[in-house]
């Protein structure tokens, strides 16, 4: 039974034909500082994700937009329309969170807060780290996620500082790691395709 008829209980040609083509995943670097962590981590998550052949998935750095912050412009910043102009070409996420001071960094919130409908009907993964794993963090992108009508899934990657990166810097991931990355990525892929249905 496909992902969609399981559920929303039925299926069109349609929906079908549209499920069928290749899903977009964006996977969210969220942080812009200097000496950050998430472009390693980013880049582990990509590589096992596109030997799975299931998605097209792409790094977005939201450090690339130059976002300035929200309210602070007249809003005619051209890396605001570019961002919300690649969030809506994406199918679904998956957010590298570090945490900072128990939440999220200023820099993702205020990405995140610069799109509205680019956001709706569209699924996530989170993949946290810090001294506790980024748990507190992911948790509150979470409550974010839902306000946003973005579908955050249960399985939760969390990497610890001391013992996936030596020294704080050096990503190295322990292999246990790589199974929750695809289950995670399992259930990204899964409510990826049955949200595109209704975003016609």
């Amino acid at each position: 039974m496909s992902i969609i008829k399981k559920l929303f209980g039925k299926e069109s040609k349609e929906d079908v034909q549209m499920a069928q083509e290749a899903l977009k995943i964006g996977i969210i670097l969220g942080s812009t500082r200097q000496g950050r962590v998430s472009p390693q981590v980013g880049e582990w998550v990509k590589t096992l994700a596109d030997k799975r052949g299931d998605a097209e998935y792409e790094i977005v750095d939201i450090a690339d937009f130059e976002l300035p912050f929200l309210g602070t412009t007249d809003g005619t910043e051209p890396g605001i329309g570019a961002w919300n102009e690649k969030l809506a070409s994406l199918d679904g996420f998956v957010f590298i969170v570090q945490e900072y001071n128990h939440s999220i960094s200023g820099s993702l919130k205020n990405a995140l807060d610069f799109a509205r409908d680019a956001w709706h009907n569209k699924a996530a993964g989170i993949v946290s780290y810090g001294s506790t794993g980024g748990a507190r963090a992911a948790e509150h992108l979470r409550g974010i996620l839902g306000e946003l009508k973005v579908a955050d899934v249960r399985t939760h990657p969390t990497l610890s500082l001391f013992l996936d990166f030596e020294n704080g810097q050096d990503f190295k991931p322990q292999e246990l790691h790589q199974t929750n990355i695809t289950v995670m990525l399992d259930e990204v892929n899964e409510w990826s395709t049955a949200l595109k249905t209704i975003r016609k």
